[in-house]
């Protein structure tokens, strides 16, 4: 370290303990003045507090919530000092590739800002630059920040994990997200998933531009998804926007297990009639087993067993120390009186997550980084549908998400096997029955494949659907699922 960078160095500390003391912070920290500390440190911070905002794994649910109120803008880079990222980045000049890009940001950030321009070949552009140092300055800053808090005396968080932990998390996720060829990668995973998905897109990368410091994309002509005064001048119905969304965000979730962290408004537009989703630089990942347990805890909840929500729990945490058994069983309970009596169709799951949460973290279990990031994606998701359409009920449709998977992963032939059930020796009254009782248990199931198990293509679906409706079948069901039907 130079002189002048000891200089710096020693300089920022100061600062930065001025500011911790300027707050008070050996009385303890408020979510409040944990918000305008950061705040108050400036940009790097900012971010910072941002990246803690997705991460009520390491910090209470209100410390999360008064987080997410930091603002975003920051004071963006001069045009000379962009134009000189994109040509240390390429090696050349930026007009032996760009016709031209506009000298006023569309946004500015903590770690980047966003300019529009043109290619040589006439297609319009973003450009996604990377601020000058900025990996160094973040290094140096969470270094420092480390340092003064250990300078500090003993700082009252209730409810925190420890310290390090929680700035080692931090590095780690923004040293990720300095990288532009992670976000590039997203995008093009993004886009190879979603396909099939004729409502669903994503801006087209520009592979051949894109460094770690540079990304180069589509530009995205069209209103952000809660922007009710464009979209219904552009003749778009507000409800199926809606639907269709949280139908797509389910699907990210359950079936890809790869999912945008941070779906907030400005990240989601309408083109063309099509969803686009942007900004790819935060994306949650969920493993099989992650969604298996999780639709288990949910499953759980549904039919009020506290013994498999807590297998649940203790599959999907990690813990240094098992917990103590009896506590969490307790726990567990508690959380059952408020879902208990409720059915998977009426469970909120974006608060179920939260809350078992918040009872894994009571028992110092530590879950998987993935399903923080989905409980802030899914509360994200209820604000814009509260704002653009709140007649849609989210949980209904994650719901059938969860049936679905449930259908997908049961084995039909062991179920009808354990009930003393065999297809090939069934009347096809029978066979109604049980095609009846299969779908009033697990919801609005695949009608050809069930034909199909079953063996007899000749019931029909409104055979099916009649006696899901039939009062005398859904009691028969209630009383002795699976059995009996004559």
């Amino acid at each position: 370290m130079s002189k002048g960078e000891s200089k710096e160095y020693r300089t920022r500390l100061k600062e930065i303990t001025s500011v911790l003391h300027k707050y008070g912070i050996t009385r303890g920290i408020t979510p409040q003045k944990l918000r305008m500390i950061l705040e108050d440190l400036g940009p790097t911070y900012i971010k910072i507090g941002q990246i803690m905002s997705l991460h009520s794994d390491i910090l209470p649910k209100r410390y999360c919530d008064e987080l997410m109120c930091l603002r975003s803008e920051v004071t963006p880079m001069e045009f000379p000092e962009v134009k000189e990222v994109i040509e240390q980045a390429y090696g050349c000049p930026w007009n032996e590739i760009f016709a031209f890009i506009s000298d006023t940001p569309l946004g500015s950030a903590s770690i980047a800002q966003v300019h529009r321009a043109e290619l040589l070949s006439g297609e319009q552009v973003v450009i996604k630059v990377q601020r000058t140092g900025i990996y160094e300055i973040m290094a140096r800053d969470i270094g420092l920040l480390r340092k003064a808090v250990k300078l500090m005396p003993p700082i009252s968080l209730k409810g925190m994990a420890d310290f390090d932990q929680v700035l080692d998390e931090l590095w780690n996720v923004t040293r990720e997200e300095m990288n532009f060829l992670t976000e590039a990668s997203n995008m093009e995973e993004f886009a190879r998933r979603n396909a099939d998905v004729v409502y669903v897109r994503t801006p087209k990368l520009y592979q051949e531009y894109t460094t770690m410091h540079v990304l180069v994309m589509e530009y995205i002509e069209g209103p952000v998804i809660d922007d009710k005064e464009k979209l219904l001048a552009g003749g778009y119905d507000l409800e199926e926007i809606g639907i269709k969304l949280i139908d797509n965000y389910i699907k990210q979730v359950m079936e890809d297990g790869f999912f945008h962290a941070d779906p907030h408004p400005g990240n989601v537009k309408i083109q063309d009639g099509k969803i686009v989703w942007i900004d790819m630089g935060m994306m949650g990942r969920l493993t099989e087993r992650d969604k298996e347990l999780i639709g288990k805890a949910i499953r759980g909840i549904a039919e009020n067993d506290i013994g498999m929500i807590q297998e649940a729990v203790m599959a999907l945490g990690e813990f240094k120390e098992k917990p103590d058994q009896s506590v969490l069983y307790e726990d567990i309970s508690e959380l059952m009186s408020k879902y208990g009596s409720l059915d998977m169709g009426e469970i909120d799951v974006a608060e179920v997550m939260m809350d078992l949460m918040e009872v894994m973290k009571e028992n110092k279990i530590r879950m998987p980084h993935g399903l923080t990031m989905l409980a802030r994606g899914l509360t994200n998701m209820e604000g814009v549908l509260a704002d653009i359409a709140p007649q849609i009920n989210m949980i209904e449709i994650a719901s059938r998400h969860i049936s679905e998977s449930m259908w997908k992963d049961l084995d039909w032939k062991k179920e009808l096997k354990h009930a003393g059930l065999d297809s090939k020796n069934l009347s096809v009254h029978k066979l109604r029955h049980t095609a009846a009782t299969l779908m009033y248990q697990y919801g609005d199931v695949d009608i050809r494949a069930l034909q199909e198990l079953l063996g007899h293509e000749s019931i029909s679906t409104t055979e099916i659907y009649t006696h899901v409706n039939d009062e005398r079948v859904r009691d028969a069901v209630e009383n002795n699922p699976l059995a009996n039907f004559q």
